[in-house]
């Protein structure tokens, strides 16, 4: 890295909102979130990292459908969304709060407080009781992660699960019960996240929701050859519908077969750029998936968050640009979510 850009690009960094938009969390125990631990994300480390907001997630896995695992899901969700939402209420010298609204993200970082986000990764939670969806909302979530690894009820994963029994598509996209779970969420103001999605249901998604659609931690096709990448076609829909593409930190979605020691910042700036030049500055984003299976050599947590924007600063992006890469893109269309609820 070059020593004479490092100053300028952390002044940056320090100083613009920076949102990491997708993190798991451990359950139903982990560490502490509040200590310095073995978490790849906890509030300690995003101090050091400069990391002002990030996205903590209920997921819940994909198991073989029936109305008691779905109800299952959804109560591990509920429980998960309650913890975070509780965070603020714990005792902690660190300054923070659970922000769920666009403009709660900006002023946390203009009171210097980190900025926890709410949301969900797996509609498999929602089972066939849409009216989940307002609950979810009410407890925070900002998005729902269409499918994870796996069909679900509302919609096709880009992953089928042969062990659960999944054929290679099932509903052809989304389902009926899908169409009308994305027409929940925008009613809402819950952002429609196609990560983990099957292509047929990505760009059906984004026919059938009224406000953009995001991908919060995916990488480009063109660059990595992998199921859960987008094809330029699909960075194009993204762009179409002013959706965002939020590149991720997970190394085998970088490099092809890569291990995690194996990329460098280098390696997922180059997903940005394509991603950039293909579909402009507006519609690309930054995540790591970290404690879901992101990181690499050089954006191993929360703490290293300078490096992706010292590596951006080299390669000519502005403070407009990185303002816009590190949140500003997000925030945009949450704020359209949030204008479209009824």
């Amino acid at each position: 890295m070059n020593d004479a850009i490092q100053p300028d690009a952390l002044s940056i960094h320090r100083t613009i909102v920076t949102l990491d938009t997708h993190i798991d969390i451990p359950w139903p125990t982990g560490p502490d979130p509040f200590q310095d631990g073995p978490r790849r994300v906890d509030l300690p480390k995003m101090i050091r990292g400069g990391l002002s907001a990030a996205c903590f997630v209920a997921y819940v896995p994909q198991v073989v459908r029936s109305p008691a695992s779905e109800d299952a899901a959804y109560l591990r969700a509920a429980a998960m969304l309650d913890q975070i939402g509780g965070m603020e209420r714990m005792p902690s010298q660190i300054p923070m709060r659970v922000t769920t609204r666009a403009d709660a993200i900006v002023a946390a970082k203009r009171d210097g407080v980190l900025a926890i986000v709410p949301c969900v990764e797996n509609g498999f939670a929602v089972g066939a009781d849409l009216s989940r969806i307002a609950e979810f909302r009410a407890r925070g979530a900002v998005y729902m992660t269409m499918t994870h690894n796996g069909h679900n009820a509302l919609a096709d994963s880009c992953n089928p699960r042969r062990d659960l029994g999944d054929r290679e598509t099932e509903h052809g996209g989304l389902s009926a019960l899908g169409r009308a779970a994305v027409a929940a969420m925008n009613r809402v103001g819950m952002l429609v996240d196609v990560a983990h999605t099957s292509r047929d249901t990505m760009v059906q998604a984004a026919e059938e929701s009224r406000s953009p659609i995001v991908s919060t931690h995916s990488c480009v096709s063109a660059l990595c050859d992998h199921s859960r990448n987008m094809t330029d076609w699909q960075l194009d829909v993204i762009r179409d519908v002013r959706g965002v593409i939020q590149i991720t930190a997970v190394a085998a979605f970088v490099k092809p077969n890569a291990k995690p020691e194996e990329v460098t910042v280098s390696d997922f700036a180059d997903h940005i750029d394509y991603a950039v030049k293909r579909i402009g500055i507006d519609h690309v984003g930054i995540s790591s998936d970290f404690d879901g299976g992101g990181g690499f050599s050089d954006w191993h947590d929360a703490s290293q968050c300078p490096n992706i924007t010292i590596e951006l600063v080299r390669r000519g992006y502005d403070r407009g640009a990185l303002e816009k890469l590190w949140g500003g893109n997000f925030l945009r269309v949450m704020r359209v979510a949030e204008g479209l609820a009824q």
